[in-house]
């Protein structure tokens, strides 16, 4: 198993403080011979007519001394928890979760921004020293709508 993120606690925190229920820490999944592990597993009921929203989050803190070097291992560990996740829990959305003040700085850039959409990458960020999450992106109601619909 991998170790912890540095703001695994914090996302884990911000998560809890907007009503969702963290129901693995970490979530374990099964892709062929391979033991694969999403930091979060967590649930939120939002209506009784519309049940519950099922996501699972990858934390990245992004504090190496390369952003390109550590976003394409980030992109390519979301791509195969995703495929993963297409067997062992399909209703579940799969997000990546990253500072804020990163995603302004980095993830914002046109070269990034081309492959978030390419790869269908979505994004949660969150305020380390608030303990918050910020954004969802795409948002998590338009996720929800395209995946049931």
């Amino acid at each position: 198993m991998s170790a912890r993120d540095l703001f695994h606690q914090v996302v884990k925190t911000a998560l809890q403080k907007d009503g969702w229920t963290v129901t693995h820490d970490p979530y374990p999944l099964q892709a062929g011979s391979f033991d694969l592990a999403i930091d979060l597993r967590a649930e939120k009921v939002i209506a009784v007519e519309r049940g519950e929203q099922k996501i699972a989050v990858e934390i990245k803190s992004f504090l190496g001394p390369s952003k390109i070097s550590e976003f394409y291992g980030a992109l390519g560990q979301f791509i195969a928890y995703r495929a993963a996740l297409k067997f062992q829990d399909e209703e579940r959305i799969l997000y990546l979760a990253v500072p804020d003040d990163l995603y302004e700085r980095f993830f914002l850039t046109a070269f990034i921004q081309d492959l978030i959409v390419e790869n269908q990458l979505y994004l949660i960020t969150y305020n380390i020293e608030a303990e918050r999450l910020q954004k969802w992106i795409p948002s998590l109601n338009t996720v929800t709508r395209s995946k049931t619909s």
